[in-house]
């Protein structure tokens, strides 16, 4: 802990591609903390005499901040990455700081000094008015968010709830929501976050919308054109000015580093399809099977055609000026910006696209634009900075230094070159995720963000490309994040954002009308090497060889969503990352299923991996116990690791016979190492809790009863490939998880078994990437992404040596028995057997016979 004037430095610095001169810019990101060093964070530009805002994200167990967001003015010449020195110390005032808002019964008032806002319930937006200098900027009676439904019928939403996210000097998040009920079932969900900034006349608008509805996916196939979805004509944005005010000029700049320019009234700019080679294909089919778009990339109404757009508008009107401005907008296409004489409207889906707009029974989208009353003094053109904000990067040192992120070392400090140079296969050279994207045109509001899944199409012959989505599966999302803080470079930031992103609206499954075990949960990737057809991001088309599904524990990934949470505070990625937890607890729910009424016990379906039968070491439990941990770190509520620890008991036991589990049999059993990976993370966790206690035995215990087991068994998965249905260039990089195994078995370790964990630790690290960097097709997504996640603690590993664990506090000198789990469904079918035996009707043999053709 410091004194109040003994401020400990460390180095942020701003990187952007855009070559604008920015006064002031406003930049609001996350910054790590050590442990210890201050509970209460006055967080400053060093030698100034001013705190910054701040707002803790995430505490260490004593209490001190572990992640901090920060908000603070930003001056850059142009695109030179420039930088500032912070300095952190311990609050020493404990007075209530000043805020950009105020509450006034159930509505909020916000003034930015430039700005002033009421927010509350009742109408199409949240704003209730908004003025500059007590001037009425807006009709508030016609301006908001227009929903119109296939056919033509409007699908009224109000605004019903308005809270307060974050206050305070210089930025404030203010939240809404509303949604539209037919026949007592929500058919419609909209959220808002409309962000402000002290001392200017702007306001950041993202709009969340929502179809909450169940999708009714018959026999597991999840293909568009489903009964469940929401088919709409047109959603717009509208500002419409007060009756006084008429639109006297407008000017448009169609992309960053484009200068405005003169247009003529009304005016629209439509951006229909990405633009790039494949903008017509097969990737964009719709319900129907077939591409509509017909127009590549954006034209305007004043005839001028262009590829991809980012636009900007301007209007003067008689009160003064407002300025729109996007991001992403080609991205996420079909788009439309429109200017007439009573204001500018902004067309998420825009009717004038040649089809409907389908949304799936439970997937939303998130779509943010910027407005600016005014002139905002940071760049010569209102909102320029905007469209092209600056990339906040934290010194490496300092994240390394803090630990926040468990055994990073920057990687300027990595002495594993070849390692560096595949994860950068992702950024660098001829096969990066860029280019995959362009190859199946993963553009267009449904797909941007997400990553192509190329290692599926390597057999694929055909004049279309194999459309393959990947959903997130091993966490790039946690992968780009990593890189993107131990090596500093902004390139890796876009693609952790963007995937974020996309996860959160289009690869959950917001819903609570299906079964829990599907309920909030998050699809897999596109099935094995067959196209994604109809089913978009939802694994699994009416396709020979498709056998149908849905969302499952063998995937659910959460870090990267936690971590994207504390880089940008984001709330949407913190309430993701905690229902996927919630996830956990659901699905493993008896209670939830039809089975209840025989046993209402657990199901067994948070750790059940490959077959319902086998609860052992595997994709699913690991995935389980990984996100039980993340949801309890961000919640602090105990019913998570409470569920961890069970979930722990359940998988495995210190003196398990691991024999009996059939590792040897890579094809089904190889994820078990997945779990152990997630072992060492509970014990790093629990470690910090400073709860070692008998629960942190028992998982330490067996993590070095299995690394004992690995040291003796464990070899290159391809030493042996005879055993392995197709050989591929993946299993060298799922060799990296045996790594990370030994590393956390050899912190717990002693003697001469910690070094030969260690040694193991550096064969099986050392043979991954030198197997891939030798391999012609290392440049896939697969093993890009593998070793985007995994293999960057080895150079901690490497230079800390001494470090260990700690021992547990109390280790008893034998362990209950290992139970072996039955899952609720043979539980339940056991006992209905049993009362038809006795009972001998026919109408509980109906019964039994229709509970054996629940699929599941």
């Amino acid at each position: 802990m410091t004194s109040a004037d003994s401020h400990v430095p460390f180095v942020l610095s701003f990187a952007s591609a855009s070559p604008l001169t920015r006064r002031g810019e406003p930049v609001v990101c996350g910054v790590p903390l050590p442990r210890g060093l201050v509970k209460d964070v006055d967080l400053r530009v060093d030698g100034s005499d001013g705190a910054l805002q701040t707002d803790v994200l995430d505490r260490w167990s004593d209490g001190s901040a572990r992640w901090a967001l920060v908000s603070l003015r930003v001056n850059q010449d142009d695109a030179t990455p420039s930088g500032v020195a912070l300095a952190v110390a311990e609050a020493t005032k404990a007075s209530q700081r000043p805020s950009l808002i105020r509450r006034d019964g159930l509505r909020v008032l916000v003034d930015t000094g430039r700005l002033q806002l009421t927010l509350g319930t009742g109408g199409r937006w949240p704003v209730l008015a908004a003025s500059i200098d007590g001037r009425e900027v807006c009709d508030i009676a016609s301006s908001g968010l227009l929903l119109t439904a296939a056919g033509g019928a409007e699908i009224p939403v109000s605004v019903d709830r308005v809270w307060v996210e974050r206050a305070g000097p210089s930025h404030a998040l203010i939240r809404a929501s509303g949604q539209h009920m037919d026949a007592g079932r929500a058919l419609a969900y909209v959220e808002w976050q409309i962000t402000v900034y002290a001392g200017l006349p702007v306001m950041q608008v993202a709009i969340t919308l929502r179809n909450p509805r169940k999708a009714e996916h018959p026999g597991g196939h999840w293909e568009l054109g489903d009964s469940g979805s929401l088919l709409l004509e047109d959603v717009t944005f509208a500002l419409r000015l007060p009756a006084r005010d008429r639109v006297s000029a407008a000017a448009c700049s169609a992309d960053a580093g484009e200068d405005l320019a003169g247009v003529a009234l009304p005016f629209a700019l439509y951006q229909e399809s990405s633009g790039g080679e494949r903008w017509q294909g097969t990737n964009h089919v719709n319900r129907d099977g077939r591409v509509p778009q017909t127009i590549r990339g954006y034209r305007r109404s004043d005839g001028i055609t262009g590829l991809r757009a980012t636009p900007l508008l301007h209007l003067q009107t008689s009160a003064g000026a407002i300025t729109l401005a996007t991001r992403q907008f080609w991205q996420n296409c079909p788009k439309q910006l429109a200017i007439d004489a009573e204001g500018v409207s902004y067309s998420l889906w825009p009717r004038e696209y040649p089809d409907g707009h389908e949304l799936q029974g439970g997937e939303q989208r998130t779509h943010v634009f910027a407005l600016a009353f005014g002139d905002d003094g940071i760049t010569d053109v209102a909102l320029d900075w905007w469209r092209s904000p600056l990339v906040p990067v934290i010194d490496p040192a300092w994240t390394a230094a803090t630990g926040a992120i468990a055994q990073l070392l920057p990687e300027a400090r990595d002495p594993h070159a070849a390692y560096i140079a595949l994860v950068r296969q992702a950024i660098e050279g001829a096969d990066t995720f860029a280019h995959k994207r362009e190859r199946v045109d993963e553009y267009g509001w449904r797909h941007f963000g997400d990553i192509y899944g190329d290692h599926e199409a390597v057999r694929h012959q055909g004049p279309e490309p194999l459309v393959s989505h990947y959903n997130n599966q091993y966490d790039p999302v946690f992968g780009f994040a990593v890189q993107f803080l131990r090596s500093g470079d902004p390139r890796w930031w876009p693609h952790c954002d963007a995937l974020a992103s996309h996860v959160v609206d289009v690869d959950i499954y917001h819903t609570t009308e299906d079964k829990a075990a599907y309920n909030n949960g998050l699809f897999w990737h596109t099935v094995h090497y067959i196209d994604a057809g109809k089913a978009t991001h939802r694994t699994y088309p009416k396709a020979a060889g498709s056998h149908g599904g849905g969302p499952a524990s063998e995937q659910n990934y959460t870090t990267g969503l936690m971590t994207h949470w504390f880089l940008t505070g984001n709330p949407l990625s913190r309430e993701t990352a905690i229902a996927l937890g919630q996830f956990v607890i659901d699905i493993d729910d008896g209670t939830k299923t039809p089975f209840k009424w025989l046993d209402g016990g657990h199901t067994g379906l948070a750790t059940a991996s490959a077959s319902e039968f086998y609860h052992g070491p595997g994709r699913g439990s690991g995935n389980s116990l990984n996100a039980l941990i993340d949801a309890h770190r961000l919640s602090g509520d105990a019913r998570f690791l409470e569920k961890a620890d069970q979930v722990i008991r359940r998988a495995v036991h210190p003196r398990q016979d691991i024999a009996a589990l059939n590792l040897p049999d890579i094809e089904r059993k190889w994820f078990y190492t997945m779990f152990l990976q997630s072992l060492g993370k509970y014990l790093d966790y629990r470690a910090e809790l400073g709860r070692l206690d008998a629960a942190y035995a028992y998982a330490r215990e067996t993590l070095l009863h299995f690394a004992r087991w690995m040291a003796e068994h464990e070899y290159p998965y391809l030493e042996k490939p005879e055993v392995l249905e197709f050989p591929t260039e993946t299993w060298p990089a799922q060799d990296i998880r045996k790594s990370e195994v030994f590393m956390y078995a050899a912190l717990h370790a002693s003697g001469a078994e910690r070094e030969r964990f260690f040694e193991r630790a550096d064969f099986f690290f050392r043979y991954s990437v030198d197997t891939l960097t030798a391999d012609r097709r290392k440049s896939l997504a697969r093993p890009v992404i593998l070793l985007l996640a995994h293999g960057w603690r080895h150079a901690w590993a490497l230079a800390n040596r001494d470090a260990s664990a700690p021992v547990p506090s109390v280790t008893p000198a034998t362990w209950p028995p290992h139970e072996v789990f039955v899952p609720q469904k043979a539980r339940a079918m056991k006992r209905a057997k049993m009362i038809t035996g006795a009972v001998a009707t026919a109408t509980l043999a109906g019964a039994v016979a229709l509970l054996t053709s629940i699929v599941w």
